[in-house]
């Protein structure tokens, strides 16, 4: 997941390392706060990949600072992760996040359908975080609040993802686009 964020953020743009750190803190940091104890190896084994490079520029203010900057390498990598993501990041709702959020630099409509089909497939299958014998257990099986709203919950998050998806798909592949 790291690593796709970070693929993400520098395809946009070269980024200093701390630059990079604000945004991934923004789009992960409410799940997993990033250290510079994860960060800085991640992008180190990112550099030794040759999917990245540092460039040192001048500071703004100070020292000069190294700009991390996605390699022709890098930018094909993004893409191909973006293009055949990991069952993990289909299923994992924290991976999707990272997926989704950059998506759009895929180009493809066709592709970016695809993928969200993937999700989709994910989401319409029979799930449950509990179950009876081989059914699964709904929000009104439950006495207990606490599960009930846990159900609750997950089935409207559900419900509105796969709508999304649905529309979003029809919108990528719809009349005069391809499928």
């Amino acid at each position: 997941m790291l690593e796709l964020a970070i693929l993400g953020f520098l395809y946009e743009e070269a980024l200093h390392g701390y630059d990079l750190r604000t945004r991934l803190a923004a789009l992960t940091g409410h799940v997993r706060p990033i250290a510079d104890g994860t960060l800085y190896p991640a992008i180190k084994r990112l550099e030794r990949a040759g999917l990245l490079v540092r460039e040192t520029r001048p500071g703004s203010v100070a020292a000069p600072r190294h700009a991390l900057i996605l390699t022709p390498d890098g930018r094909a990598e993004l893409l191909r992760r973006l293009r055949e993501p990991d069952d993990l990041f289909i299923t994992d709702e924290n991976r999707w996040f990272t997926v989704l959020a950059f998506l759009r630099h895929l180009g493809d409509p066709a592709q970016q359908a695809a993928v969200l089909r993937r999700r989709l497939a994910f989401l319409t299958q029979p799930a449950s975080f509990f179950w009876e014998g081989d059914r699964p257990l709904r929000a009104a099986d439950f006495d207990d609040p606490f599960r009930r709203g846990l159900l609750t919950v997950a089935t409207a998050t559900s419900r509105t993802e796969i709508r999304w998806l649905r529309e979003t798909i029809d919108d990528l592949t719809g009349p005069g686009r391809p499928e």
